[in-house]
C-alpha cells in the first residue's frame, strides 16, 4: 500500500466536517443585503422585530453558524500559532534582514499556510 493512499481517520473526519459546513453555507440564503435594511429597524430595546420566511437550509445553517465560526476562528488562530517565522540561522549578506523560515513547515517565510490564511481573510 502506498503512503499517499493511507489516510488518517482524523483528517477524513475534519474534511467531512468542513464539507458539511460548506454545503450548509451554500444552501442557505445570504443575509448581507437584508442586514442593511434590518440595521435601521433596531428598536429602543436593541432588537429588530423580524418577520421573514426562512427555508430549512437557512435554519440548519443559522443553528450551527455561531459554533462553526468560533471553530474556524480557533482553527485559524492555532494555525497562526504553529506557522510563525523564525530566524533560519546561517550566514547572510544582509544582517538587518535575515532569512526567516516557518517554525512548523520550514518553508521560507511567509510559508504557503500563512499565505493561504492571509488570502482567505483578506
Amino acid at each position: 500500500m502506498k503512503a499517499d493512499q493511507i489516510t488518517d481517520p482524523r483528517e477524513t473526519r475534519l474534511r467531512e466536517r468542513l464539507a458539511a459546513i460548506r454545503a450548509r453555507s451554500e444552501k442557505s440564503s445570504s443575509w448581507r443585503a437584508s442586514t442593511q435594511y434590518l440595521s435601521r429597524l433596531v428598536n429602543k430595546a436593541g432588537f429588530v422585530p423580524v418577520r421573514t420566511r426562512l427555508s430549512r437550509e437557512d435554519l440548519t445553517f443559522l443553528a450551527g453558524a455561531r459554533e462553526d465560526v468560533i471553530a474556524f476562528a480557533d482553527l485559524g488562530t492555532r494555525l497562526l500559532d504553529l506557522h510563525r517565522p523564525q530566524d533560519a540561522g546561517g550566514i547572510t549578506s544582509d544582517p538587518d534582514n535575515p532569512i526567516r523560515r516557518c517554525r512548523a513547515c520550514m518553508w521560507r517565510w511567509p510559508c504557503p499556510t500563512f499565505k493561504a490564511i492571509d488570502e482567505a481573510l483578506d
